[in-house]
């Protein structure tokens, strides 16, 4: 979850009562701007991240507090020092992996749900992970009542991954790690590609690519970000 500038909310925020019906134009008319200013206008052209952008209701993903600022270009606090990141930031990391219809995708770090919702609109199942108890049982009723069907929710340390469920075409990791987890190394699948970032706590870290082949792990620097801490359980 890409680090804030607002000022970090140590307690649950008020959100937006999800609904998976009908929606005020105006959100619908945010979205697309959204999409066309802040994602395509930087680059990001796979059609299924674009249209899986402008589907995601992120408004019912924010407190209410920020819904004015749901569609705005930059993250907002959720409560427990997590954020939801910025739409490009999850647009990119959603490219990166190259998504497939039917693939099965790891998230570390579920937050509101948000990165989760848009990676269940283009693949076949989402596994995510959330170590804040709250936020976890929150994004989960969340994506039942938006009817993410496909989405299955963890609450637990992610640097374990989820073993049971992979291997993994694709891991997504929204909080910076000091180092990546082997484990998830281990989880993901031959061909498959991780996106993590990594470096130190509330400082500038690099956004990195692994792919794995033939049990050869390969890394790539893409760009530097600013994620929240990678939470462990003794913590």
């Amino acid at each position: 979850m890409a680090l804030s500038l607002v000022p970090f909310l140590w307690v649950v925020l008020s959100f937006t009562i999800p609904l998976a019906g009908a929606q005020p134009e105006a959100f619908v008319q945010a979205r697309k701007q959204m999409v066309r200013m802040q994602i395509q206008a930087r680059g990001i052209h796979d059609q299924e991240v674009l249209e899986a952008m402008r589907t995601v209701p992120r408004h019912q993903f924010v407190p209410l507090d920020y819904l004015a600022e749901a569609y705005r270009d930059g993250p907002l606090p959720i409560g427990y020092g997590q954020t939801i990141s910025q739409p490009y930031i999850v647009a990119y990391m959603t490219e990166q992996v190259r998504p497939k219809s039917d693939f099965k995708v790891l998230e570390i770090g579920t937050g509101s749900g948000y990165q989760a919702a848009v990676l269940a609109e283009i693949v076949d199942s989402v596994y995510t992970i959330e170590i804040v108890k709250a936020l976890g049982q929150a994004a989960r009723q969340r994506l039942r009542d938006l009817n993410y069907n496909n989405v299955r929710v963890k609450i637990a340390d992610g640097y374990y991954g989820w073993a049971e469920a992979g291997p993994f075409d694709a891991i997504v990791v929204t909080a910076a790690a000091n180092y990546i987890p082997p484990l998830l190394i281990e989880q993901l699948k031959d061909g498959g590609r991780m996106i993590i970032p990594v470096g130190s706590p509330f400082q500038v870290q690099m956004l990195k690519l692994i792919e794995k082949k033939q049990d050869k792990v390969r890394t790539k620097n893409l760009l530097p970000v600013r994620f929240v801490p990678f939470t462990r359980q003794d913590d």
